[in-house]
């Protein structure tokens, strides 16, 4: 292993350290609670079908929990390796990557890949969701290792074809089939790769790859016909859930380079965000851009166009839904960087955002953890389709249906959490003043509050 890789390798996971213990938020607390009230056999037959995702993911989750147990830490440890490993693989795809030949510059590849390497392994969204109990550095690891195939399969760059052409085609079409088991996101992914290789006229390659598709298509489908019919019914109860699923719109496409280049962090004045972000984005984006010749810059305009136009039908353009771009990004960027200040200055500008959001508890995930731990009573009421952190931190908690409050028996002293009640189209303080309740006291933990409500005199 090159020496300047490994020392970026052990910095990268020295940063993935900090905080780490943060609390979990509402679909990491779904994670944990699944992997441990579940079997494996019932994780596919009983939860999945209830769930938005294809069950790879729990599954390898549960697999390491029964291991090392189900605390934030152990949770959040596999999404660390899943990035170390693809970072890995981004070294080893940008040591074989050509120079621009428009460029002065004359690196040898291992330079180029652990710049490459250092862009990704920094980079502040994939140390966000590096953090993260789910499966969004699992897909980016499969959809890295599909990118490494197939520019072997191609002989592209300073890949060679060689005498494992088939092995690397069995092995393409497997981290296909494993991408569609993780993240149904990964379609647009895919579906780009076979629209380039009919645009190329490469029929036998697109012929090749299909197996993967196919075979994950028929293990899939009747899980996925399944749950698309559930989430129907689920979403007819859930009044504004189209708020948070990502409409096809000119922000949340906007949103995919800004938070690909500095991550989740947002702060006050709105201004000076903007100005920065918007700022900081273009420019990287223009690195970015200057691969506009390069197969792997096509693909990744089709996969957005591709996810665009399919939001138009069920909304899903959510930047975090593309983080296995990524990898793609920081080598094209890689590509394009023609001087040495500027590959530090990027990489400087992605480890001042990272640590921005390491360093400063504002920017951590909802403290359902300091939430429960400050609650005077074992029962509350909330949504309880949202009530996984409540039970992860302290299952011996009653939940009450907030939405059960028009028929609410009065009581002198009510206990809310009014996390997701909006989206649900739940008023429920109307209802609560209507039955001459107050507000007696609130309190905020991170995107997260307590309210109390008490018999007004």
């Amino acid at each position: 292993m090159n020496k300047k890789f490994f020392i970026i390798l052990l910095l990268a996971l020295f940063i993935r350290l900090i905080a780490i213990d943060q609390s979990l938020w509402l679909d990491e607390a779904v994670t944990a609670n699944v992997v441990s009230d579940y079997s494996y056999s019932e994780i596919i037959t009983k939860f999945s079908p209830t769930d938005f995702h294809p069950p790879l993911f729990y599954l390898v989750e549960k697999f390491w929990s029964n291991m090392f147990g189900y605390s934030e830490i152990a949770l959040r440890f596999p999404s660390i390796i899943f990035s170390l490993l693809s970072g890995w693989i981004v070294y080893l795809i940008g040591k074989r990557m050509k120079d621009d030949p428009t460029s002065s510059r004359h690196d040898v590849g291992t330079t180029l890949g652990a710049w490459a390497a250092a862009l990704f392994l920094f980079n502040p969204l994939i140390i966000y969701y590096s953090q993260e109990a789910r499966m969004y550095s699992l897909i980016t690891l499969f959809i890295t290792m599909i990118v490494y195939y197939l520019l072997r399969i191609n002989g592209l760059t300073n890949f060679k074809k060689n005498n494992w052409y088939l092995r690397d085609i069995f092995l393409c079409n497997g981290f296909i089939l494993l991408s569609l088991l993780t993240f149904y996101g990964s379609i647009f992914f895919i579906f780009a790769i076979y629209i380039w290789l009919l645009i190329k006229r490469e029929f036998k390659l697109l012929f090749l790859l299909l197996p993967g598709f196919i075979l994950a298509v028929l293990l899939i489908f009747p899980l996925f016909i399944e749950q698309y019919i559930n989430s129907k019914i689920a979403l007819n109860d859930v009044k504004n859930w189209d708020l948070v699923l990502g409409k096809a719109n000119i922000k949340n496409l906007l949103l995919i380079p800004i938070k690909f280049s500095i991550g989740r962090i947002s702060f006050e004045p709105k201004i000076l965000y903007y100005s920065i972000a918007g700022l900081w984005s273009m420019f990287v984006f223009y690195i970015f851009a200057k691969g506009w010749k390069n197969m792997l810059f096509l693909i990744t305009i089709i996969t957005i166009l591709l996810a665009f136009i399919a939001s138009f039908f069920t909304p899903l353009l959510q930047y975090f839904r593309f983080i296995y771009l990524i990898p793609i990004f920081v080598l094209l960027i890689t590509l394009g960087i023609d001087a040495k200040w500027q590959r530090f200055l990027v990489v400087g500008g992605f480890l001042i955002f990272s640590l921005i959001y390491l360093l400063n508890p504002q920017y951590h995930r909802e403290d359902w953890k300091g939430l429960v731990g400050d609650l005077k009573t074992k029962t509350i009421y909330m949504i309880p389709s949202s009530s996984d952190a409540v039970k992860y931190y302290d299952k011996k908690i009653e939940i009450k249906d907030l939405k059960s409050l028009q028929s609410l028996e009065l009581e002198n002293n009510l206990t809310i959490i009014p996390y997701t009640s909006d989206i649900h189209g739940v008023t429920y303080a109307e209802e609560l003043v209507k039955k001459d309740y107050v507000l007696e006291s609130e309190k905020s933990y991170r995107e997260l509050k307590i309210e109390t409500w008490k018999i007004g005199n």
